[in-house]
């Protein structure tokens, strides 16, 4: 068996301007799969399997190269932070605010990455 990529979706209480974020704030590349539904690229990615104490869940979390620069270009675009940035175990966080969605985390890792 072959994977050959990965299909994240996010369910928005304002579709309309989560996808305006993702386009116009983090600049995403995206296709129209028809009626406005915008289809996004995403960088390449990794994924992480945790322990959890509760329930199994997942979660979404951008990474970049600097995250004092890149906040601030977001800032820039008018982007709000949720929470952070902070230092966890694995890097720095920050959560944005993201309209729709609520908070979506953006980390710079201090762990090896697989991309």
């Amino acid at each position: 068996m072959t994977v050959t990529g990965a299909h994240l979706m996010a369910f928005s209480t304002d579709a309309e301007a989560t996808r305006a974020f993702f386009r116009d704030a983090l600049e995403l590349d995206a296709v129209d799969a028809g009626g406005g539904w915008l289809i996004f690229a995403l960088p390449p990615a990794e994924l992480g399997v945790h322990p959890s104490d509760g329930p199994p869940h997942h979660a979404l979390y951008l990474m970049c190269d600097d995250l004092d620069a890149t906040l601030e270009g977001l800032r820039a675009k008018g982007v709000a932070l949720a929470r952070g940035p902070a230092a966890e175990g694995f890097g720095r966080v920050a959560y944005l605010d993201v309209p729709g969605l609520g908070e979506l985390g953006l980390y710079q890792p201090s762990h090896p990455t697989a991309v």
